[in-house]
């Protein structure tokens, strides 16, 4: 008995160990996988650095230079009015564009000329009687001629009438002059309120015209965008288009001057843009007319080794690239300033740097990469404006 118990256990435990054994030996081994590549594939944008000029944009509308009210001078009946003196006429300089009945005021000259003759011929007869009476005194010895005696203040009287006179004649033919109402300067006609047979008053309006010699226009500039521009932009040149002129049209004006106040409501800087010839008058172009709205490109300083980049591709002043060793690294970089979809960068990007355009889930500093070949044709430099690529970058 005691034999048996000794020897049972070891039995049982080589029947297991066989069992498991011949079981273990019937079970198939399990399949090899093939190791798979878990590098991330991107899409990347090489950088082309370059000059690029920072223009600064505005907009406005176009004004005349001059605007002048016509206002009757003096009284009477309009008697003729010029064919071009209608609204969107245009008028030159000195044409006459209508006349008030000039009879009474030819008539009222023709009076003062009349009485400035009748004080000359009595200043030319005082001054003979001066002379005769001082010849007079001459043969008296005794006593000395006074001045009443030498008809000097009847003489200084008949001169003060002679300069009256004059000035009669100056204002008679000043207002014989008035009944001609005339253009002031080249201009196109805004607006004319009188008729044909109308009798105007002093002071009536006649109409309005508007100089086309030059034009004008009030650009909104916000205060740190001046900076970009030479001599806070006087002087600088400006490029004008309108959405609604033809594709491709566009105006040229230069900065004359910069009103010098910051406004009250919409704290912008205001720069006034002048345009010689708007309507085109002298030279052949389209014309550019009164009240169009117009978007402006003012000329800004250039910055050299520069670059656009889209501004999705920035986080925290920082940049996703690949670089040399197929390597995510995150660049610093100097923003210069923001323009449209982009941002100007002058500092931390170099010449064929690759920067990361596509998404990341899992984005870490030193990470290898791989390239998606299809996007590495595409430069990123300083003329491209427009990246609807969106990019995780992540933390770092």
């Amino acid at each position: 008995m005691k034999i048996k118990r000794i020897v049972l256990p070891f039995v049982i435990l080589g029947v297991g160990v066989g069992s498991f054994l011949g079981l273990s030996s019937m079970r198939k081994p399990p399949e090899e996988k093939p190791q798979e590549d878990v590098v991330p594939i991107v899409a990347v944008k090489d950088v082309t650095l370059g000059s690029l000029s920072l223009d600064v944009s505005s907009y406005g509308v176009m004004q005349p230079k001059y605007e002048t009210q016509l206002i009757a001078q003096v009284s009477g009946q309009i008697v003729k009015l010029s064919d071009t003196f209608v609204r969107g006429g245009f008028v030159e300089k000195g044409e006459l564009l209508a006349q008030i009945d000039p009879s009474d005021y030819e008539a009222a000259l023709v009076d003062a000329e009349a009485t400035l003759a009748s004080a000359q011929a009595a200043l030319e007869l005082e001054k003979a009687q001066g002379k005769v009476a001082e010849r007079e005194w001459q043969r008296i010895k005794d006593t000395s001629p006074t001045e009443l005696s030498l008809r000097k203040p009847q003489l200084a009287q008949e001169m003060a009438r002679v300069k009256a006179a004059e000035a009669a004649v100056k204002r008679a033919r000043r207002n014989l002059q008035r009944t001609k109402i005339v253009a002031p300067y080249d201009a196109l006609v805004a607006d004319r309120n009188v008729g044909l047979g109308a009798v105007v008053g002093m002071g009536n309006p006649m109409g309005t015209v508007m100089s086309i010699a030059n034009g004008e226009i009030r650009l909104p500039v916000a205060n740190n965008q001046l900076r970009f521009l030479k001599n806070q932009g006087v002087g600088s040149s400006v490029t004008l288009t309108s959405d609604q002129a033809a594709s491709g049209q566009s105006w040229q004006g230069k900065v004359v001057r910069s009103e010098g106040v910051i406004d009250n409501q919409s704290r912008m800087s205001y720069l006034v843009v002048e345009v010689t010839d708007p309507y085109a008058l002298q030279q052949q172009k389209s014309p550019l007319k009164f009240g169009t709205y117009l978007n402006a490109s003012i000329d800004g300083i250039k910055v050299e080794d520069a670059a656009l980049v889209p501004r999705h591709l920035v986080l925290d002043q920082q940049v996703a690239i690949m670089n040399g060793d197929d390597a995510l690294e995150y660049r610093q970089v100097n923003i210069l300033r923001q323009q449209g979809k982009s941002v100007v960068v002058d500092q931390g990007l170099n010449n064929g740097d690759r920067i990361i355009t596509s998404a990341l889930d899992y984005p870490l500093a030193g990470m290898k990469l791989a390239i998606l070949s299809d996007d590495v044709d595409s430069p990123l430099d300083a003329e491209s404006d427009e990246n609807e690529t969106q990019v995780a970058l992540g933390d770092n």
